[in-house]
């Protein structure tokens, strides 16, 4: 007897679907830009040493060098030779019973091998005494290749770039930098009942306003998503996508994918034809997430309507999505339960968490259920979502569990 399966009610689980995801990754193609433009983009490119780290050694504190030899035979008065300022080229110690006075960033003069701060000088009529019975040979320098040598891979490609890496980029002298070019991205909000920001709404309205928290969340990645709004209308929807197919590269829905009378959203993609890849996981919050790419390989997420389910679908599964079309082998986040949890469903439990600091080294978080997945306000006091698993009923305190964090709280 041939078994049929009804696809559309037929819910795959969390694994499942990030195989699936994986399997339809996007390669993002590579552009060059200004140095001053690059935060938050992901690097194409290994950021490589063009010379020592630092290129010489380098004075730390402004005072005197000295011939520690000089020094070490009992001699601690020294007429200043001379002057080195930072910037200057390199300066001998022609006489090794004299001093340099020097500043902090100066190369290190021939002949001198020890700096000693002014804070341990008394300095007048021409010399330099220092008041110290102790000196450490060769104190007070950054030796030159110390931190990283030439041809050394300092950064490597796929990391996004923060200050930081900026700051590696200039210093090896890269005023552009080859970077992966993001998909163009639009995050479109749908349904009758939400109104802008800018207005008092009916009883009956509310505001949008996921899709700002999701458009801020895509900006932290790096993208620069527009902003668009769907009516309740099926004939309005497919002539409002079918333009936006064309324009956009990336398209993020928010809302009708569920079993609404008013959720046209997957016919609307199917009579575009947009291909199914999945629609329902096994999970909670965020069971109606839907996945799909059109005929000109644009991909398509339709996250669920209500905010905190929108989140988890794209923190959980659209930053998974992106991370592997970037080739970013990201590492998993453990974070111990600060209470037990008991959860009967047999779904994957996205549950959110408040990260706690342990003063013995000890990632925990406390579970912070909420009211359900439209209790957006539960956000603000948690930092991310523990992936509790399947086939589990009680989650004790103190077991440990992936963390997706979205907040970078420490």
């Amino acid at each position: 007897m041939l078994l049929v399966v009804d696809m559309e009610n037929t819910f795959i689980t969390y694994e499942s679907a990030l195989t699936i995801l994986e399997d339809h990754k996007d390669h993002f193609p590579t552009e060059e830009r200004f140095l001053e433009d690059c935060v938050g983009a992901y690097l194409a490119e290994d950021l490589i040493a063009d010379r020592d780290f630092p290129p010489f050694d380098r004075v730390t504190m402004d005072g005197i060098c000295i011939a520690y030899k000089a020094f070490e035979s009992g001699q601690r008065t020294f007429p200043i030779e001379a002057t080195a300022p930072a910037g200057s080229p390199q300066q001998s110690l022609l006489d090794h019973s004299k001093c340099i006075e020097i500043m902090t960033g100066a190369i290190m003069p021939h002949g001198a091998d020890t700096v000693i701060r002014y804070e341990d000088l008394k300095l007048e009529n021409g010399q330099a005494t220092i008041q110290l019975d102790a000196l450490k040979f060769k104190q007070n320098i950054h030796f030159k290749g110390i931190d990283i040598g030439q041809g050394t891979t300092i950064v490597e490609k796929g990391e996004q770039l923060s200050s930081a890496e900026i700051n590696v980029a200039a210093a090896i002298g890269k005023a552009k930098l080859m970077v992966k070019k993001l998909p163009k991205t639009v995050i479109i909000s749908s349904g009758d009942e939400l109104v802008t920001v800018a207005e008092t709404p009916k009883l009956h309205q509310v505001r949008r306003c996921s899709v700002y928290g999701l458009r801020n969340t895509f900006k932290e990645w790096g993208f620069q998503p527009d902003l668009k709004h769907l009516p309740d209308d099926k004939v309005a929807m497919e002539t409002i996508i079918k333009q936006l197919l064309k324009e956009y590269e990336l398209l993020i829905f928010t809302g009708g994918v569920s079993k609404g009378k008013y959720d046209f959203l997957p016919d609307v993609l199917a009579s575009l034809e947009v291909s199914k890849h999945f629609h329902k996981i096994q999970q909670r919050p965020g069971k109606p997430f839907w996945f799909g790419t059109s005929k000109d390989q644009k991909k398509i997420f339709a996250l669920p309507g209500n905010p905190v389910s929108a989140y988890v679908c794209a923190y959980v599964y659209v930053q998974y999505w992106i991370k592997k079309s970037l080739g970013i082998i990201s590492n998993t986040m453990f974070v111990a339960l600060d209470e037990e949890v008991t959860f009967t469903p047999n779904l994957i439990y996205f549950l959110e968490g408040q990260l706690i600091s342990d003063p013995n080294g000890i990632m925990k978080a406390k579970p912070m259920k909420g009211n359900g997945s439209g209790d957006y306000a539960n956000l603000v006091k948690t930092d991310g979502f523990f992936v509790l698993p399947q086939n589990k009923t009680i989650f004790r305190k103190g077991e440990v569990f992936p963390f997706i964090p979205y907040r970078n709280k420490f």
